[in-house]
Order: structure tokens, then sequence, then C-alpha cells
């Protein structure tokens, strides 16, 4: 199976879209219901070259009734003329005959988290980040949950899949960012990316740990040269590592729960990691989650990407493989069916491709090529 990702304002607007997106081959479309502030190519759009999302936006109506007594409510997408740019794109997409995936983006939200510093990660050193909702926070779950509900309730999808299910850590793709000179390793990448925010510590101490130990070690190991997240917590790493994957576990039962509640025998996917420490839109993920599917990232060396699906398929469920067709890969038919195959010898049951709206002429008809392979 082979899926293609599209924004609201790819289709919306474009008599043209839908067709274009059917030719490629594919077997439906990730469309985003929820996503985070971004500035985007419309390279195809006959009305438009750019769209400029200034911050996060929820695509389906954000009906008050829903949202009433929530601390986190989220924002709309003032830069789209429709009232309802989802469903709009949705219907679209149908009509040309391509079933339509609700792509949700949960705790990735710098709006809500810049004017709630509370609710956001905050590392050992006391610096937030405020484009990532800690899902510790009841009212980072009750967000979560409600948007969940909203996008399979009035978004009416045909399968949904939930990508930030979890913490993000200290990575962020944002603009400007200046912090690849610290020469960091991926061991202290993930210390940084452990959250000491009230609900995380909370948690930490009702699970009888030290907090101020806890946190004095991470710091050394942010300014040592630990081998592993292990090296640098010593004795204390497993309880983390299974507080954070225990969180994560949480997270996903209550809106897997809750979608279902909606719509019992709805597809649903995640966006997920096998690496217990893992951060970001492909949150860690526990063993035996219930979910129909676990998308890895693949974007990045073959080896790497064969490895993290291998990974994900030792957990239970089906895998899939989330597949850059974007600079700095070419735009060469030829190169995206090998990754393809490589991928689906590892375990790829299905092939996300990213992304239908960025894509220029040529890469659409590579994308094409390989779909077809």
């Amino acid at each position: 199976m082979n899926v293609i990702y599209a924004y609201p304002w790819d289709i919306v607007g474009d008599p043209g879209a839908a067709a274009r997106l059917k030719a490629l081959g594919v077997d439906a479309v990730a469309l985003a219901a929820s996503y985070h502030t971004t500035r985007a190519a419309t390279p195809a759009h006959p009305a438009h070259r750019l769209v400029e999302a200034r911050h996060a936006a929820c695509y389906v109506p954000v009906r008050e009734e829903a949202w009433k007594g929530n601390r986190l409510v989220p924002g709309t997408p003032s830069w789209m003329d429709c009232a309802d740019p989802f469903g709009e794109a949705r219907d679209a997409l149908r009509a040309a005959g391509l079933p339509v995936q609700a792509w949700t983006v949960l705790t990735h939200n710098t709006l809500l988290g810049s004017a709630n510093p509370d609710l956001v990660v905050t590392n050992a050193f006391g610096e937030i980040y405020p484009y990532a909702l800690c899902p510790a926070a009841a009212d980072v779950r009750d967000y979560c949950r409600t948007l969940v509900h909203e996008v399979v309730e009035v978004g009416d999808p045909d399968a949904l899949i939930l990508e930030a299910c979890g913490a993000l850590g200290f990575r962020h793709g944002g603009h400007h960012e200046k912090t690849d000179g610290a020469d960091w390793s991926p061991a202290q990448i993930a210390l940084l990316s452990l959250c000491f925010c009230a609900a995380c510590v909370r948690r930490y101490e009702a699970a009888g740990l030290d907090v101020a130990e806890i946190r004095a070690r991470v710091r050394a190991g942010v300014d040592g040269t630990p081998g592993s997240v292990e090296d640098a917590l010593g004795d204390l790493a497993g309880a983390m590592r299974d507080l954070r994957t225990g969180l994560a576990g949480e997270l996903r039962d209550l809106l897997l729960a809750e979608a279902r509640t909606v719509r019992p025998n709805l597809k649903i996917a995640l966006h997920a990691n096998a690496d217990p420490w893992a951060t970001g839109p492909f949150a860690t993920v526990p063993e035996g989650v219930d979910v129909d599917l676990l998308v890895g990232n693949c974007w990045n060396a073959p080896e790497v990407d064969e490895a993290g699906l291998r990974a994900l398929g030792r957990l239970g469920p089906r895998v899939g493989a989330y597949v850059l067709a974007l600079p700095p890969r070419p735009a060469d038919g030829g190169a995206l069916s090998f990754l393809a195959d490589a991928y689906t010898a590892a375990g790829a049951a299905e092939i996300h491709w990213y992304h239908g709206g960025l894509a220029s002429a040529a890469r659409l008809k590579a994308i094409a090529e390989a779909v077809g392979r």
C-alpha cells in the first residue's frame, strides 16, 4: 500500500489537485488535520506558490462546545479562507476515489506551549522547549484526547495517523536553529530531552526516585562524554526508561480508546520509534501497543532506516515506512524505487511518501515511478 501526504491548502482552491495525486498511483492520502507552524511551497497550486502557516492549527472546525472547559484550545488557520479546510479537501480527494487518512500532530505546538510554559518539556538545566507540550500534564492529555475526538467525529476520515504521540525533546527543526556546533552526541541529545516539568517531577517522586540526583546525573552527562543514556544515568536508567515508555503508553491508550469510542473499527497508525529514549514526531512506543500500523521515519541512510523498521516490527503491529521524496534526496524514480524496495524487505507493509504538495513536477514523476515499480 502507498500513501501520499498532503496539506489541506494543497487541495483547496486547486481543481486539479486530487486528480494529480490520484495519478501517482497511490492508495490513499494522509491529509493534515492538525499541524504545526510551517512555511510550505505549493509549486503546483494555481493560486499561490507559498503558504505561511504562522502557528499550529486545527484544520477541522474548532467547535466551542467541544472544547469548553479545556485549558488548551487549538488555533485556527486564518491563512485559509474556508471554514473547514480539512473537510473541503477530504471531499475533493474522495470524489477522485482516494480514501483520506487524518494526519494529526499532537504535542508539537509552539502556539500553545508559548502561552502555557508550565505545560512544556523542561530540561535538567531548567530551560523550556515551548514547541513541546508535555503529556505528563493532565491539561495536555485532555487537549490531545479532545483533538483526536474532534478529528475523528468532525473530520470523518477513513483512517487516523497520529504524529508526536508522546513527548518531543531537544531536537526541533525551527527557523534559525543554531545548535549543531555544540557537537552533542545522540546520548547527550537524549539526556537534554529528559523532562523535568512539574508534572514529570511528580511522576519521578511518586516512583520513589531522587529528582535532584537524576538532574545532577543528566547535567553531568550533557557536559561529559557518556557512551549512552544508561552510562549517564547508571542505576537510575531502568526506572527512568520505564517511566518514559509508561507515559507514552498511557497517552496512546487514552487516544486509541477515544478514537475507537467515536469510530470502533477505525484504522489507526502511529508515527513511532522503538528506541525507549526517542522523542519528537516519532516518539517511543511501548511493546504491545494496540494499533494497526507503526510508521517509522525513513529520512536517514537506508541502513539506519532499515534497522529502525526491523526494530518496530519486533513490537507486534504491521510496519510502514515514512519515506522522504524531497531534498536532499534526488528527484529520481530509480533511487526512490530502490529505497522503497529496501524498506519493504526490512518489513514495511506500507510506504508513506512525503510529500505530494511540496514536491516539484519532477519529484511527483519520480514518486509515481516508485509507486508503480
